[in-house]
């Protein structure tokens, strides 16, 4: 099972990330309910796995933090791919990824040893864009220079099913976890 571990994003969070989308003058934007932080892409584990990665991460007992997010980016260099919003440090967050990958290690799961950096795919630019399109994306960044979304608070976390469609992925939640 594809499967991946995400943030619960506040609703004053999602209606601020969905209004920047509405701008947005290229590209294939990510479907209000697929906006999410994720914490751990874990790829296909069989059920047993994650059976075992559920009952580690019971265990954790986070804090509840405030997540805000400050800028835009794209990944991909020259020929941008993704969209996103970058989420502002915070100890809260750092550590939660911690305790995460560390139960995910007692799991059994490898997680792929590179820079977490936080952020939320809020657009997809599949094989490229052209150099029209590019401008386009150039300016829009411009005018949303200065995107910002306050700090909400962050009340849990979730381990949740990706299947790929060719419409695009869909996401199931599969179970919940309440930071404290």
């Amino acid at each position: 099972m594809r499967a991946f571990l995400a943030l619960d994003l506040p609703q004053e969070t999602r209606d601020a990330l969905i209004r920047v989308q509405a701008d947005l003058p290229v590209g294939r934007p990510v479907p209000c309910e697929n906006l999410h932080l994720t914490l751990a892409f874990l790829d296909e584990q069989p059920q047993s796995v994650l059976e075992d990665l559920h009952g580690e991460l019971q265990a954790i007992h986070a804090a509840r933090f405030d997540l805000a997010f400050s800028g835009l980016g794209c990944f991909g260099g020259r020929w941008p791919r993704i969209l996103f919003a970058a989420a502002s440090p915070d100890p809260g967050l750092s550590g939660l990824r911690r305790a995460i990958a560390g139960a995910a290690r007692r799991a059994g799961i490898a997680l792929p040893r590179e820079r977490f950096r936080p952020h939320v795919t809020l657009a997809r630019f599949g094989k490229g864009l052209s150099a029209p399109e590019a401008a386009r994306l150039g300016g829009f960044m411009q005018i949303h220079a200065g995107f910002a979304v306050p700090a909400r608070t962050v009340a849990g976390f979730s381990l949740c099913r990706s299947t790929l469609r060719p419409q695009g992925a869909l996401h199931e939640e599969l179970a919940h976890y309440t930071l404290w």
